[in-house]
């Protein structure tokens, strides 16, 4: 079915508020998921529509997943600091060799290039990663978490509280599953070629520990589209995924966290993409200009004006049905001539089930110049017939 099958407008009658049925019949909800994890989010990252949300604004720890924080500010800096470059060597202290955890190994005798630690904390989750660059961009690790804090909020990240660079076990640094979400999202926008070193799978920081050279991210090469972005695990915690793919034209994004083993954030995070993927479509569902309604026009020299599309609209919507989208077309009625083609008279609210509603306004295809003394006399005459004969029911 095209776009142009999807609605059925029917002709309005005068009203203060005409509202049009636009869809015959309503869309079915996308099969319902249901995931282990103890939280959890997922986006389509095109539409912006929410697919899932499980305690998604909960602060919880996030473990290694607070990473990307620390790898945001740095390619902020990157782009914004002249003097820093990919080239850029940082000391070593010994408060980052000290640190436990997953690790790049670094000594206190290493200077790594920033790309070097780029990918050490990607793919080696290094925690002595993080405080090395903690500690070159703010001179120390309290400076830099502070900063983490402020530019968190001017993200919009409202559950958020860091302590560390490295998400390092404390009880007030927490994330939630919409925050991380969030600032994923942000890092594949802002920072697109930065964004390619997340589906790196392998890297080898001067031939040290074979057994940590490798990304702790289950789906990269698993042909799924794959490609990012971070894991994360504490006994507090439990094993967690920052994870996105692309397949086709489409990009998601989800997280999840509180799985009990790795085993089971591999397969839960296989199942929610399968799921995302085959349950929603993206498609336009109506295009710019497109006619939608006629509004009648009083004192006007045409009694009706078209009402068209303003602009085109996307929309995820369910596989099994993306052929009928459910909406109804809202304006004052009727509209007061002079009318200039543009004028926004109307919106168009699509209403999918268990989806957003979409918005899109409405704007008069044609000038109505008013109507002449003629016409102005007659419309007049109109109204008092039509209001005679209502009184004249009302005395019967």
């Amino acid at each position: 079915m095209t776009a142009d099958a999807l609605f059925r407008p029917l002709r309005a009658a005068a009203a203060a508020a005409a509202v049009l049925v636009v869809a015959g019949l309503a869309a079915t909800a996308a099969q319902a998921f249901d995931t282990q994890a103890e939280a959890a989010y997922v986006l389509d990252y095109n539409t912006g529509t929410v697919l899932l949300e499980k305690n998604a604004d909960v602060p919880l720890p996030p473990a290694s997943m607070s990473k990307l924080m620390t790898l945001y500010m740095l390619f902020e800096a990157l782009r914004d600091v002249e003097s820093l470059t990919l080239e850029t060597r940082f000391t070593v202290s010994e408060r980052a060799t000290a640190m436990g955890g997953s690790s790049m190994f670094l000594q206190t005798s290493d200077r790594p290039t920033v790309e070097e630690l780029i990918r050490g904390i990607v793919v080696q989750s290094g925690n002595d990663a993080t405080v090395v660059v903690a500690e070159g961009l703010a001179g120390s690790e309290e400076a830099f978490a502070q900063l983490m804090n402020d530019r968190a909020e001017m993200l919009g990240m409202t559950d958020t509280h860091f302590e560390n660079a490295s998400g390092w076990p404390h009880p007030d640094h927490r994330m939630s599953m919409r925050d991380l979400g969030t600032l994923a999202a942000r890092i594949i926008r802002d920072f697109p070629r930065r964004y390619a070193y997340f589906a790196e799978e392998k890297f080898e920081y001067d031939g040290r520990v074979p057994s940590n050279h490798f990304n702790r991210n289950p789906l990269l090469g698993l042909d799924i589209g794959a490609d990012g972005l971070k894991t994360g695990h504490t006994e507090e915690a439990g094993y967690g995924l920052v994870g996105s793919a692309v397949q086709g034209e489409r990009r998601v994004i989800f997280v999840v966290n509180g799985l009990p083993t790795r085993e089971a954030r591999a397969a839960e995070a296989q199942r929610i993409l399968n799921w995302a993927f085959r349950q929603f479509v993206e498609k336009e569902v109506v295009a710019e200009g497109r006619p939608i309604a006629e509004a009648p026009v009083w004192m006007g020299a045409a009694e009706t004006v078209g009402l068209v599309a303003a602009e085109s609209r996307r929309m995820l919507l369910p596989v099994l049905a993306q052929d009928e989208v459910p909406g109804e077309v809202v304006y004052d009625a009727p509209v007061n001539a002079p009318i200039a083609a543009g004028d926004v008279l109307g919106e168009l609210i699509l209403s999918p089930e268990g989806l957003p509603e979409a918005r899109v306004p409405l704007v008069a295809d044609r000038d109505v110049p008013e109507g002449g003394f003629r016409q102005r006399v007659r419309t007049v005459g109109e109204l008092l017939l039509e209001r005679l004969g209502e009184s004249a029911g009302d005395a019967l």
